[in-house]
């Protein structure tokens, strides 16, 4: 590819995608808050720009890896001014569904195409180059960004406009949030049976009952602790129930994870 790339968000997450990008040989500017973030970036041929502005106008297509709605939003607002028309932003975080829309709005008004584009897998599917990418945009502006995406991802979808990446991968946080909180309860409720515990988990694995959830609380101790990746979840479920006010099943699937978010919390 002849186009620049850029990368703003090199956190657990977005820094392997960003290892990903620059390993297959794409021309990659990364900027961080912290400069010492970028030196393993640099290090394999990446570009590091001083600022925001810097890394937009001198890329074609920028990936945006951050947190929260507000953290995107700082960041396109220093990008949309100085990109130039024909140009990409790609979002990774999951944010509200609103958030992309209003963005697509700004930055169809300079000419440059909007992408929302959550992942899931977390760090071992990053590494790997297997994540799961959830796309809303234009057909055109998929195609477009799908050889990027495709140094990081396995599963690639277009579901439809944007904002509709990020109501796919809200629901799927919801659901690994439920599935955690189920598994909270099936292996108490084993123990009390007199089940071993690990022999259960392994067991499950293997059967009908298996999924993400089960695999994840099944590793953490017990008693519980508070999980890293907890907060992250909590925001995702909260985000469904911002979309699905008075959504009865929002609330049953925050109802079932409930016990995992108080048994994890802070």
């Amino acid at each position: 590819m002849s186009e620049k790339t850029g990368f703003i968000g090199v956190g657990s997450q977005g820094g392997p995608m960003a290892h990903r990008i620059v390993d297959a040989g794409l021309d990659l500017t990364v900027w961080a808050r912290r400069p010492e973030a970028l030196e393993a970036y640099v290090a394999k041929g990446a570009k590091a720009a001083a600022s925001v502005a810097e890394l937009g106008a001198a890329c074609d297509h920028v990936g945006i890896c951050v947190v929260t709605d507000a953290d995107v939003f700082q960041i396109t607002d220093q990008l949309i001014p100085v990109m130039k028309s024909g140009s990409r932003i790609a979002i990774h975080s999951t944010i509200l569904p609103e958030s992309c829309i209003t963005l697509e709005a700004q930055c169809a008004a300079r000419g440059i195409q909007l992408i929302d584009a959550p992942v899931s897998g977390g760090l071992p599917a990053a590494e790997a180059g297997t994540l799961t990418v959830m796309c809303g945009a234009s057909a055109e502006a998929f195609a477009a960004a799908k050889p990027v995406f495709e140094t990081f991802g396995g599963l690639i979808v277009l579901l439809g406009p944007p904002g509709a990446g990020q109501k796919a991968k809200i629901v799927n946080n919801a659901l690994l949030s439920a599935h955690l909180g189920i598994a909270y309860h099936a292996l108490a409720a084993a123990e009390a049976l007199g089940i071993d515990r690990k022999a259960l988990a392994e067991l499950v694995s293997q059967s009908s009952g298996r999924s993400m959830g089960m695999e994840i609380y099944s590793r953490m101790p017990q008693p519980p602790v508070p999980w890293l990746g907890g907060p992250l979840l909590v925001k995702d479920m909260n985000l469904l129930q911002a979309i699905l006010p008075s959504s009865a099943d929002a609330n049953k699937l925050a109802d079932a994870a409930s016990s995992f978010f108080a048994a994890t919390a802070d």
